[in-house]
């Protein structure tokens, strides 16, 4: 029954029903597999109903065939480029100093020298 479909193969099919956990795709007259709505695209999928409707065409990869249970595990997001990311900073790299002093909190330097400042006028002062 499941010749026709192999691991690993990329096939088009239509969406024949959608469940909070997936949606069901047909593969031919005969069988459907299950795309779990951790395949459907890559990142986080709160809702499956706003990335696919009953009656879609997608493009399916076959993940797994469970021949005894005629059960057949699909991915969608394996047939897509996953998102390019943006390059993550380097640890060694200096944080970027605020050109805007009023931007942001006074530095520890700055604060500083108002502490001394402040503390020998009023040692002066006793």
């Amino acid at each position: 029954m499941s010749d026709k479909f192999e691991t690993g193969q990329i096939l088009e099919g239509k969406v024949t029903g959608i469940q909070p956990y997936g949606a069901f795709v047909a593969l031919d007259e005969e069988i459907q597999g299950l795309v779990h709505i951790s395949e459907v695209t890559h990142g986080y999928v709160k809702d499956i109903n706003d990335h696919l409707t009953t009656g879609d065409e997608v493009k399916v990869k076959v993940l797994n065939v469970d021949e005894d249970n005629n059960k057949f595990s699909l991915s969608i997001r394996a047939t897509e480029e996953p998102p390019k990311n943006r390059p993550k900073p380097q640890k060694n790299q200096a944080p970027k100093q605020q050109e805007n002093d009023n931007a942001g909190f006074n530095t520890l330097k700055d604060k500083l020298e108002e502490w001394i400042e402040q503390s020998e006028g009023s040692y002066n002062k006793k």
